[in-house]
């Protein structure tokens, strides 16, 4: 997904956020959560979601046939 915004600033108020001894295990796990969330909001946003019944519906089907 690209972006028109100009993200640094985020990025460095997520970075002066984490624990002075975190790693770029740390840092990237962030990244990865901030990111899904954003897409997860677009998605919302944008009405493509799905009925928490559908959704479990679906989920149980999976499994049925997993199994």
């Amino acid at each position: 997904m690209t972006t028109d915004r100009d993200i640094r600033a985020e990025a460095h108020q997520l970075v002066d956020e984490l624990p002075v001894d975190a790693g770029w295990d740390t840092l990237m796990y962030e990244i990865y959560v901030r990111h899904a969330v954003e897409l997860g909001l677009a998605d919302a946003d944008a009405g493509r979601t799905v009925d928490h019944d559908i959704a479990m519906a679906r989920i149980r089907a999976r499994i049925q046939r997993t199994f």
